[in-house]
């Protein structure tokens, strides 16, 4: 049954920093615009606040996340249990996309480890609805390990390679909506 929470308490805050993966919904305004729903991984999430979240969004293959907040804002993450007792947390809100160079990113950007390549930019998340249910149909399985191969290829791209794949493959969504993007770092 699903529950709504008033806040991001302590304990769900600690569930949350102990999941080793999350999901991240997002759509344009249009119709026929397509729905996205991304995996992440890596050490990149944080609660900063009852009703605020944040990941440190590396680069990847699309970057449909930042056209859809520059378009409307909205999004939604889920974390699932895959371990422990079942339990689904959806954080509803209203996201937008802090771009390095800017005083947002610099304030947002020592919650996240230093080490890791290929920052694009932080999305922040001021979340409006949190609810949990049961997640009873989804499985247990064992958590081996995060891969290292999205960073392995940024650090084969380099800065200035990032900055090209970013322009050529981040600067539209797919159904071409602008992605903000922060090639000055």
């Amino acid at each position: 049954m699903a529950k709504l929470h008033p806040e991001i308490d302590p304990e769900m805050a600690a569930w949350i920093a102990a999941q080793p993966l999350f999901f991240v919904a997002s759509a344009p305004l249009a119709a026929n615009g397509h729905v996205n729903c991304s995996p992440r991984g890596l050490d990149t999430f944080r609660v900063l606040g009852p009703h605020h979240v944040a990941w440190l969004d590396l680069t990847g293959s699309g970057n449909e996340t930042a056209a859809h907040l520059a378009e409307n804002g909205r999004i939604t993450l889920m974390f699932c249990a895959f371990a422990g007792r079942p339990r689904i947390l959806r954080l509803f809100g209203r996201g937008e996309v802090a771009l390095p160079g800017s005083a947002e990113f610099a304030t947002l950007r020592g919650h996240f480890p230093a080490d890791l390549p290929g920052v694009r930019q932080i999305i922040r998340v001021v979340v409006s609805r949190i609810q949990t249910s049961c997640g009873f149909g989804v499985p247990l399985m064992t958590f081996a390990a995060q891969r290292d191969d999205l960073a392995a290829w940024a650090e084969r791209k380099g800065g200035d390679g990032l900055v090209r794949y970013r322009r050529e493959r981040n600067a539209r969504s797919i159904d071409g909506l602008a992605a903000p993007l922060g090639d000055d770092h």
